[in-house]
C-alpha cells in the first residue's frame, strides 16, 4: 500500500515508537491522527505532523471506540493503524508475598492485549468501507515484544498478554483476507523509550549484551522504518516480526 496520501491512526503516538512512526508516514504523504493519554506530548506531536490530535485511555474500550470513530470521521477513512500503547508490571506467579495478584493479571491483559484486539476490530470494521487499492483496504500493526517467546521470571502476565497479541497475527489476517485488511505484529527487543530512554551506557550494555549485533537498545526510528516497510509491502501478513538485533532474553 502507498502511504502517500493514506489515512493514518497511531494510538501511543505521543512518544516512542509510536511517535516516530506518527512523524515517519507523515513524512512520506499520510493524513496522521495521534491518539494518547490526556496529559502526553501528543497535542504537539499531532501539530508537528499536521494533525490532530485525541486523548484517549486504550482500557476504556467503548470510550475508545467512540475515539476512533471521532479520528476516522476527521481523516475522511482509515487505512493503517498502529498501536503501541501497552505496559506490564513485575511479579512472579509465586512471589514472597504469595501467588500473583489475579487483578494485576487482569489489568496487564486489558491493557495490552484485550485493547490491542479492540482497537483492530473497531479499525477494520472502518477500512472494509475503503476502495480497494490494488484488492487492499487496510493495515493493521499491533505491538508484541520479544517477551512474548522468551518472558523473564517475573513477567508472566506480560509475556501472556504479548503472546497473546503475536497470536492473534494469523488468525486475524486469515478473518480479514477476504475484505484485504493485512493484520501483523511487530516484536521488538528493548528499545530506547520510557523507562529505558536516557538510562546510562554502561546498563544499556548490560541489557543488551545477549544480542547478536548492534548490541544496543533499539531506537524508535528503527521501529518505524519496521512500520512503513510492513505498510508498503502486501506479501507481508499474518506474522509478528522480530525487531531484536538477534536477542534472546535470558531467564532475568
Amino acid at each position: 500500500m502507498d502511504i502517500n496520501g493514506k489515512k493514518v491512526i497511531v494510538i501511543g503516538g505521543a512518544s516512542g515508537m509510536g511517535r516516530a512512526s506518527a512523524e515517519l508516514l507523515a513524512a512520506r504523504g499520510a493524513s496522521v491522527a495521534v491518539l494518547d493519554r490526556e496529559g502526553s506530548d501528543g497535542k504537539e506531536v499531532a501539530e508537528g505532523v499536521g494533525g490532530k490530535f485525541y486523548a484517549v485511555d486504550v482500557t476504556d474500550f467503548a470510550g475508545t471506540e467512540q475515539t476512533i470513530d471521532a479520528a476516522v470521521a476527521e481523516l475522511g477513512g482509515l487505512h493503517v493503524i498502529i498501536t503501541t500503547a501497552g505496559g506490564g508490571v513485575a511479579e512472579k506467579t509465586l512471589g514472597k508475598n504469595g501467588p500473583h495478584s489475579l487483578d494485576t493479571f487482569r489489568s496487564v491483559i486489558d491493557l495490552n492485549l484485550v485493547a490491542s484486539f479492540n482497537i483492530s476490530r473497531i479499525a477494520a470494521a472502518h477500512m472494509a468501507k475503503n476502495e480497494p487499492e490494488e484488492d487492499e483496504r487496510g493495515v493493521i500493526i499491533n505491538t508484541a515484544s520479544i517477551a512474548a517467546f522468551e518472558g523473564q521470571i517475573g513477567q508472566v502476565a506480560y509475556t501472556a498478554a504479548k503472546a497473546g497479541i503475536a497470536g492473534m497475527c494469523l488468525t486475524m489476517a486469515r478473518d480479514l483476507g477476504s475484505v484485504g485488511i493485512r493484520a501483523l505484529a511487530i516484536a521488538p527487543s528493548l528499545f530506547a523509550t520510557g523507562l529505558t530512554k536516557g538510562i546510562p551506557d554502561e546498563f544499556a550494555t548490560q541489557l543488551t549484551k545477549d544480542a547478536a549485533f548492534p548490541k544496543r537498545l533499539g531506537k524508535p526510528e528503527e521501529f518505524a522504518k519496521l512500520a512503513a516497510a510492513i505498510v508498503d509491502n502486501p506479501m507481508l501478513n499474518g506474522q509478528c516480526i522480530r525487531l531484536d538485533a538477534g536477542q534472546r532474553f535470558a531467564p532475568r
